[in-house]
C-alpha cells in the first residue's frame, strides 16, 4: 500500500510540474517564434 501512495504523489507531483512549466512557456510567448517561422517562405520557393 505504500508504493501505491508514493506513485500517487510522484504523479502529482509530474502533473503540478507540467501544467506549471506550460503555463511559464506560455506566458513567456515561446511559441510565437515558431509559428512565424513556419510561415516563412522556403528558398527553392523564392527562385521561381
Amino acid at each position: 500500500m505504500e508504493i501505491v501512495t508514493l506513485q500517487v504523489f510522484v504523479s502529482l507531483f509530474l502533473v503540478v510540474g507540467s501544467v506549471l512549466l506550460f503555463a511559464f512557456t506560455c506566458r513567456q510567448r515561446d511559441f510565437d517564434h515558431a509559428d512565424r517561422l513556419a510561415l516563412l517562405p522556403l528558398e527553392k520557393d523564392q527562385e521561381k
